[in-house]
């Protein structure tokens, strides 16, 4: 079928399977087309969260206008309601609406939407086909993209889930016009993590347009959009399950998951403690002698660039690295981080002495300060 102009199909290549992931604005109008190409004509069951409805709900019902749409069933998008029990409630609803093998799912919303639908296509009946129309940034460019599912214990983030590939993606970014700023500019975090680790053009492209990104520029948005999905469908073709090179994604997650964790996923939002993660890892990587100070000093600008990061708990360093320990990145209890080495290149699986991680942890707050206000005042980084 034709796609709307200006709208591009990138192929993720995945070991169990592949898929297109379908990017421009107006993506979304051929969704009852695209579905029944790549999932079948099974009935539907659209799995949203109220607010995500309220915002985006009429776009996406016009979309599947004609489409076997059999319920739609909302539910709590909290990252604090990312938990077992929501997979439980949302597999007997479907149950009780009729849901066989030969449905399909539509996760509709952001990344807890995403991954508790995932979650739910994954284990119901054994599994199930499952489609994403991510409505925020961080979903469009990460989370709904490669096939990771899960939801949180109360001992950390994701420890409970598994590897779905969905049978297709769709990226408009028109949207995430919807969006509260807060939680676009949060989703930016992550496009800082791609061009850091995997884009030097990328980053001096945020450089220069971060302004202009921030405003909802289109073009801009587009472009920066594309390259993420770009990179993370190489990553994920070369390693679905992270069993190696795919853990270079997890660059801020070590530290933004316990932060997460520590705070009852109620005081940052999943980029902005991701934020928090780039910086001490990119001052980690400097007291480590494996990032060159002013490297180091661009990509601190460029984090602290983004938005004010929530205020850090008060919590101890012991207390992070306990949470740590106990991510599911961790080996034998030993914490893996990824560490910046260049602008666009990262090293993953690296151990870091917990000493160092300690002077890091003091001396974040007062890095960020600083970082911010150097920003603030410096004209060639809004140029």
């Amino acid at each position: 079928m034709a796609l709307p102009k200006n709208t591009q199909s990138i192929q993720v290549k995945a070991g169990s399977s592949s898929y297109p992931v379908i990017c421009g604005a107006g993506s979304l109008s051929p969704l009852s087309e695209l579905l029944i190409t790549h999932a079948g004509v099974g009935p539907l069951f659209v799995l949203s969260s109220p607010r995500v409805w309220n915002f985006c709900g009429p776009k996406i019902r016009h979309a599947l206008k004609g489409a076997n749409v059999s319920r739609v069933i909302l539910f709590d998008d909290h990252e604090s309601a990312k938990t077992p029990r929501a997979v439980e409630m949302l597999c007997r609803k479907l149950i009780r609406a009729g849901a066989r093998r030969n449905a399909t799912i539509v996760a509709a919303g952001g990344g807890v939407v995403g991954d508790i639908a995932g979650f739910v296509a994954a284990t119901f009946l054994r599994g199930v086909s499952l489609v994403h129309v991510p409505t925020t940034l961080l979903a469009q460019v990460d989370s709904a993209i490669g096939g990771k599912t899960g939801v949180n214990l109360p001992e950390g983030k994701n420890l409970v889930g598994a590897f779905h590939q969905p049978k297709l993606v769709v990226c408009d970014p028109t949207l995430l016009n919807s969006l509260p700023e807060r939680q676009f500019r949060a989703g930016l975090f992550e496009v800082v993590k791609y061009a850091a680790i995997a884009d030097q053009r990328l980053f001096e492209l945020m450089e220069a347009k971060l302004t202009g990104i921030s405003r909802h520029d289109m073009r801009a948005l587009m472009e920066i959009i594309l390259r993420c999905v770009k990179i993370k469908a190489a990553i994920v073709g070369r390693d679905e399950r992270e069993d190696g090179g795919r853990a270079v994604l997890n660059f801020g997650h070590t530290l933004g998951h316990a932060l997460e964790t520590v705070t009852n996923y109620r005081h940052f939002l999943h980029g902005e403690a991701v934020g928090w993660g780039m910086l001490a890892a990119s001052l980690v990587s400097v007291a480590l002698g494996k990032l060159d100070p002013d490297v180091a000093a661009r990509m601190i600008r460029m984090i602290a660039g983004v938005e004010r990061l929530p205020a850090l708990s008060k919590t101890s360093a012991t207390r992070i690295l306990d949470v740590m320990q106990r991510d599911k990145k961790s080996r034998e209890g030993i914490v893996r981080w990824v560490l910046p080495i260049g602008i666009g290149r990262a090293e993953y699986g690296a151990a870091v002495p917990q000493e160092s991680f300690r002077r890091v942890w003091a001396a974040l707050p007062e890095w960020e300060r600083k970082a911010r206000e150097a920003e603030c005042l410096g004209a060639e980084y809004r140029a």
